[in-house]
């Protein structure tokens, strides 16, 4: 495919800001052995391929290892991202694992089936980095996935607490790391239009509306109409935390020990 001057300009700007991200909170290191997971949405192939880009130009070595979980649902074709991974040209992990009927069985009514299905795939995941020597899995979530994140915690679980670059799982034994947290959703959007993703529908997302992740979305947009730059200043504030002026009382009673 013809690389244009648009889209060497688009891919230049997100290598950039994932370099940036790398560097600012330790996403990649030498001698990473990198499960990225390709569910077939734009955000997990923009992931590949940007990460697969960057690998070649960092200073040190890193292996990726792309992954993708079948689900078995019906009417799911995953042949044309099958084809397209085997074709990128880096070692692919297809995982055949029928979910699609567990999140059915444990999904209440009036509830989305997306946490449920998210534990699940995120535990195979894990297994299969295990597997393979792997010790960190890559997520493609990007810069409004993690502002939404916040503000449905904060209305409705009553916690401040966003989607972080990187962390470590319960287990110790692996980091879950996402590379694109600082780039905007309509770069990613761009890139796929630009590179033709071969793009695999979940019908248990798009069957269910997620209320609180439609309302806080929607929420985003209309004060980004109103403020262009709310979305940065929001990723800045994350980076930009007062412990002492919240609430916490651990870390109250923290900062009074250190004290005395």
């Amino acid at each position: 495919m013809k690389r244009t001057a648009t889209r060497v300009d688009l891919e230049t700007k997100l290598l950039r800001k994932m370099a940036r991200t790398s560097i600012r909170y330790g996403v990649l290191g030498a001698g990473d052995r990198i499960l990225v997971a390709v569910s077939g949405g734009k955000d997990s192939y923009s992931l590949l391929y940007l990460l697969d880009r960057l690998r070649r130009r960092l200073p040190f070595e890193i292996e990726i290892v792309a992954c993708h979980v079948g689900q078995g649902q019906p009417g799911v074709d995953s042949s044309p991202l099958v084809d397209w991974v085997r074709a990128f040209g880096v070692p692919f992990e297809m995982v055949a694992q029928n979910t699609y009927e567990v999140v059915k069985r444990n999904t209440r009514p009036g509830e989305t089936p997306c946490a449920v299905c998210s534990r699940l795939r995120r535990g195979i995941l894990y297994t299969t980095a295990r597997r393979l020597r792997c010790n960190k899995v890559a997520l493609g979530h990007h810069r409004e996935d993690t502002l939404a994140t916040l503000l449905i915690n904060l209305f409705y679980a009553g916690k401040v607490q966003a989607m972080p670059p990187r962390y470590t799982t319960n287990e110790g034994d692996l980091q879950v790391i996402r590379p694109m947290i600082e780039i905007p959703e309509d770069d990613l959007i761009a890139l796929s239009n630009e590179l033709g993703f071969p793009l695999v529908p979940c019908f248990l997302c798009s069957n269910q509306e997620d209320h609180r992740r439609s309302f806080v979305s929607r929420l985003l947009r209309e004060l980004e109409e109103e403020h262009p730059d709310i979305k940065n200043v929001m990723l800045g504030a994350l980076k930009n935390i007062r412990p002492s002026h919240l609430f916490d009382p651990t870390i109250a009673k923290r900062d009074s020990e250190g004290q005395g």
